[in-house]
């Protein structure tokens, strides 16, 4: 009956949707949740994202899964914390 999450989060060019560390570019970082693809950056592990944030120039180190896309057709990643 319940579906998998990973069927229900999928586009044709990324059928599976992964969780990773990432630079996110929010210049108010605030409470939101979902970032569209172009203001994320992907890394392959959490120190060279660490390395690569500014937050003095708006980017942030973070766990992200994504991209997904969203009901209005945009590719987005969805925050699951943010590393400080």
């Amino acid at each position: 009956m319940a579906e998998a999450i990973a069927s229900l989060i999928t586009d044709a060019e990324s059928p599976v949707v992964m969780t990773g560390h990432v630079v996110i570019y929010a210049p108010k970082r605030g409470n939101r949740k979902r970032f569209p693809e172009n203001c994320v950056t992907l890394f392959g592990s959490e120190s060279e994202a660490l390395a690569a944030a500014d937050p003095g120039q708006g980017r942030y180190a973070a766990v992200a899964s994504g991209p997904s896309r969203s009901s209005e057709g945009f590719r987005l990643f969805y925050l699951v914390r943010w590393i400080e």
